[in-house]
C-alpha cells in the first residue's frame, strides 16, 4: 500500500525551505545519490562537508558544484577511507576541529556485491567493514556534535536486506566458508539498518535531543554497481537502467535529504520509494521487515561491533 502523508507524487524537494545556518556531512558525497543530495542542500543556502575517500574526484566534485551554485558555496570535503578504521578515526577528529555543528550527518557511501572475498585492513569482510563497521566508528564519533545541534543520523540501507539469510551470520562474519556476493552485500545493509535501530532504542528516555532515521534510494542510476559489482550484475543492472524499473540519482538522493530536513517522520521505519516494488515511485514511508530490527540480534550485533572495532559508544 504506498504512502500517501506527502500527497500523490510524494516528497519532493519543492517541500524545502531556507536551509541557510544548517551543516550536513555526507559520506560518499561525490558521486550518485550522494552527490545528488549535495547539491540539493545547497541549492537551498546550507553548508556541506563530503567525507571522500579519492581526493581527485571530490575536487572535481567541489569544482562542480560551485560552477553552479557560486564560488561562496559553502561545501568542502574530508578525505576518509571507510574501509579503514584508523581513516576514519583522522577525519572524525578532522570535523570534529572544523565542523561547529551537525545537523544531519548521512551515511551514504557503501560497496556493492564485492565479487570475491576480500577484507579491509584491519581484517573485515570488506562488505560489512565498510558499509557497517566504518559508519558505526564514525557515527559514534561524531554523536555529541550531533546531538548538541539537535541533529539527525541518516542510514542510507537498501532493499538488499531483505535478501540473504536475514540475520547476522555471527560465527563467520568473514563468510571464510560460504562467500557469495549478494547475501554479503544483504547482511552488510542490514547490519546498517539493526545499527539504527538499536541506536533508536538506546537514545530512547535518555532525554538526547536527536533522531535516527533509515532511507533507501530504490533502484537508482548511481555507480554503486558498477564500480564495486561482478561482470553479470553490471550487465544486468545496465539492462535494468533502460526500463522504468530505474529511476535518476537525483531521485535516488529524495529519501536521504527528506530523512535529513523532514519534521514528523517516524523513527522506527523506511523511508523510499513507494510505487512498483519499492524500486521507483513517489517517496515516503515503504515496507519494513521485522527481521531489521529482531531485539536480540540487534544487541549481540552492537556489542560484536564494539568488540570488532574497538569502539566503545559509552566511552
Amino acid at each position: 500500500m504506498a504512502d500517501t502523508i506527502f500527497g500523490p507524487k510524494g516528497w519532493t524537494p519543492d517541500r524545502l525551505r531556507s536551509l541557510t545556518g544548517k551543516t550536513y556531512v555526507i559520506t560518499g558525497g561525490n558521486a550518485g545519490a550522494g552527490f545528488q543530495a549535495a547539491r540539493i542542500f545547497l541549492s537551498k543556502g546550507a553548508k556541506v562537508v563530503m567525507l571522500n575517500r579519492s581526493a581527485d574526484k571530490s575536487t572535481a566534485a567541489i569544482k562542480e558544484l560551485k560552477e553552479e551554485f557560486g564560488a561562496e558555496a559553502e561545501v568542502s570535503f574530508v578525505r576518509m577511507d571507510l574501509s579503514e578504521l584508523a581513516s576514519v578515526r583522522a577525519a572524525a577528529n578532522e570535523v570534529l576541529k572544523i565542523v561547529p555543528r551537525i545537523d544531519a550527518l548521512i551515511c551514504n557511501a557503501a560497496i556493492a556485491q564485492v565479487p570475491t572475498q576480500k577484507l579491509t585492513v584491519d581484517g573485515f569482510e570488506s562488505q560489512l567493514g565498510t558499509n557497517h563497521y566504518g559508519h558505526f566508528v564514525l557515527c559514534g564519533m561524531l554523536f555529541d556534535l550531533i546531538e548538541a545541534s539537535k541533529g539527525r543520523i541518516v542510514v542510507v540501507a537498501s532493499l538488499g536486506y531483505n535478501m540473504g539469510i536475514k540475520t547476522i551470520q555471527f560465527d563467520d562474519m568473514n563468510w571464510d566458508k560460504n562467500y557469495s556476493a549478494n547475501p554479503v552485500y544483504s547482511q552488510s545493509k542490514l547490519a546498517q539498518m539493526m545499527f539504527a535501530y538499536e541506536l533508536q532504542d538506546r537514545i530512547a528516555g535518555t532525554g538526547k535531543n536527536m533522531s535516527v532515521y533509515v532511507c533507501h534510494p530504490g533502484s537508482s542510476a548511481t555507480s554503486l554497481i558498477t564500480t564495486s559489482g561482478n561482470w553479470l550484475t553490471k550487465l544486468l543492472f545496465r539492462l535494468m537502467a533502460l526500463t522504468p524499473m530505474v529511476q535518476s540519482a537525483e531521485r535516488g538522493a529524495y529519501p536521504e535529504v527528506m530523512c535529513a530536513t523532514e519534521d514528523g517522520l517516524e523513527q522506527r521505519a523506511l523511508y523510499g520509494p513507494t510505487g512498483r516494488m519499492e524500486f521507483v515511485g513517489p517517496v515516503g514511508k515503504g515496507t519494513l521487515n521485522p527481521h531489521a530490527y529482531d531485539k536480540a540480534v540487534m544487541e549481540k550485533l552492537w556489542t560484536v561491533s564494539e568488540e570488532a572495532t574497538g569502539f566503545n559508544w559509552d566511552g
